[in-house]
């Protein structure tokens, strides 16, 4: 009862955000339950319905990473002086996020399996002509276990996701020359070229191997061979690893040669919110260079005709996640530094300097982030073209 009443009484920001986390919740319980229709209707290819299933993970993960993001913004689960007295401390705290993005992510489900069932017409005959009635399988009952089990797929792992990343950890004694330092640069760059490196490598294998076995996924990528998609894994990961060192040394740049108090702030706030924002720019690289790489693929082998509807919505969701994600991560970096900002006014510090760090800080992470995405996308693509 208490995480709904601090639901209902969010501010109407929180409020928008929960409902993106149970409309992507929704969109991926639809998939879900369409390869559950898939299977129904093609029982002699397994093989097929469980590869469906498996493409599945990724609005998945996009999903739960999303809800993840939202739950560690939420202003009404933030630690504050005297909630421990009245028993809301660390653990509570936790455990009402949890409950809180697994409320909104049932409610998604509910409205994927209203509509999946209305488009099957169980609940008021086949809508669209009867078009979906072979996709969905209507002419066969539908389990009610396995449907039950699809659909809390998403509330489960986005619950356990916001309760594990928001854990209550113990803190450290703080020391003098810690204050006085920036942050301590993430260590995951090397590791995240690493990654990079592996994947394109990877890619390029399976993609020039000869008899390579392709991998039939909807939205017209059948013929591509599995190495492919391993090698297109681990270039996701490797960016996602690499942006928060990325954004750090973003920040130094900024620093160096003699900087303005403008290039001084700038990168000051890039090295604090490196781990913060850093992460979800790099995952809306990887992304953006995925859909990219893709829409090449399909220029080259078939055009945008050959892209099915459940493919669109999978992307779709993967690319909003992402951007929503970075949205949401902005607006937490910015309520975190608000303090900090309200202290610049005060001491008689003009807002266009404010602004300018802003601007500059955005310009810097083009500059880095943009060309890296770019060439990403190219070498990604080039060996699939080549074909």
């Amino acid at each position: 009862m208490l995480a709904l009443r601090l639901a209902r009484g969010a501010h109407p920001l929180v409020q928008l955000r929960r409902l993106l986390v149970a409309a992507a919740s929704a969109g991926t319980g639809f998939l879900l339950l369409c390869t559950l229709g898939h299977a129904l209707a093609h029982p002699e290819t397994a093989a097929d319905s469980v590869l469906r299933l498996a493409w599945c993970a990724l609005p998945l993960a996009a999903t739960v990473y999303f809800a993840v993001a939202v739950a560690r913004s939420d202003p009404g689960t933030q630690p504050r002086a005297g909630l421990s007295a009245v028993g809301l401390g660390p653990t509570r705290l936790t455990l009402l996020a949890a409950i809180s993005t697994a409320i909104a992510c049932t409610l998604g489900s509910m409205l994927a399996l209203l509509f999946f069932l209305h488009l099957r017409g169980d609940l008021s005959g086949l809508p669209f002509d009867g078009a979906a009635r072979g996709l969905l399988a209507a002419d066969r009952p539908l389990p009610l276990a396995a449907t039950l089990t699809l659909l809390t797929w998403v509330p489960l792992a986005a619950s356990a996701a916001s309760a594990l990343a928001l854990r209550p950890r113990l803190a450290r004694p703080v020391k003098d020359a810690e204050v006085r330092e920036p942050a301590a640069a993430p260590a995951g760059l090397p590791w995240g070229f690493a990654l990079l490196a592996a994947g394109l490598a990877v890619e390029t294998y399976a993609a020039s191997a000869r008899g390579a076995a392709g991998s039939r996924l909807p939205g017209g990528l059948t013929g591509s061979p599995t190495g492919v998609l391993v090698g297109w894994t681990l270039t996701a990961l490797g960016l996602a690893l690499a942006g928060p060192g990325l954004t750090y040394l973003c920040g130094r740049a900024l620093q160096s040669v003699r900087p303005s108090a403008v290039r001084l702030l700038a990168g000051r706030v890039l090295q604090e919110e490196a781990r913060r924002v850093g992460r979800p720019l790099g995952v809306v690289c990887a992304v953006t260079s995925g859909v990219y790489a893709a829409a090449t693929v399909y220029g080259e082998r078939q055009g945008a005709a050959g892209v099915g509807p459940l493919a669109t919505l999978g992307a779709l969701l993967v690319v909003g996640c992402a951007v929503a994600t970075l949205v949401t991560a902005s607006f937490e970096a910015r309520a975190a530094r608000r303090h900090t900002t309200e202290a610049l006014l005060r001491i008689g510090a003009p807002a266009t300097a404010l602004r300018g760090a802003a601007a500059l800080r955005a310009c810097a992470l083009l500059a880095v982030f943009g060309p890296l995405t770019w060439l990403v996308a190219e070498l990604s693509a080039a060996p699939l073209t080549a074909r």
